[in-house]
């Protein structure tokens, strides 16, 4: 199984390739409208301008698994975001991160990065997934990591080559 192979789609229900993100260097996020890390949203879309040209990429699922923090449809949230925080980078549909129903992407993510102490779940909103060039995640950053302090980390995985 590959990052690359799983099926996500826009707020709108689109197909969304994650194929022609190959090469690039990717933050997966769960992210939420209520939530205390909200926030982090403005930031996210900060990494986003600041490295985008250099083959970088955020993708925000909304996700409402966590004290119902974002209640609002994929649309809704996708608006919630354009209008507050000015967010250009792609915004996917409502998923869920963890349990049975958990999206494959998460699946897979979760498996590839284990938290603390080996454990698999997603503890809440805004954990943070940082992929490499590869499609291999590099590293699994906890809600309380800002943006701005995952730079040094994704800019060395920027320098990283890609290689098909």
């Amino acid at each position: 199984m590959s990052l690359y192979t799983q099926d996500c789609r826009t707020p709108s229900g689109e197909s969304f390739n994650l194929r022609a993100l190959r090469g690039q260097v990717l933050l997966i996020v769960n992210v939420a409208s209520r939530c205390g890390f909200t926030p982090q949203m403005e930031g996210l879309e900060k990494l986003y301008q600041e490295y985008r040209d250099q083959g970088f990429t955020v993708l925000a699922f909304p996700c409402n698994q966590f004290g119902r923090q974002s209640p609002e449809s994929s649309a809704g949230f996708g608006a919630f975001c354009e209008r507050r925080y000015a967010v250009t980078f792609p915004l996917m549909e409502k998923v869920k991160v963890n349990g049975r129903e958990a999206h494959p992407l998460f699946v897979h993510l979760r498996r590839q990065a284990p938290g603390v102490l080996g454990s698999t779940p997603v503890k809440w909103n805004f954990t943070k997934f940082l992929v490499g060039r590869d499609g291999q995640v590099i590293r699994r950053f906890g809600p309380r990591a800002v943006p701005r302090s995952l730079r040094g980390a994704i800019e060395e995985a920027l320098e990283t080559p890609f290689s098909a």
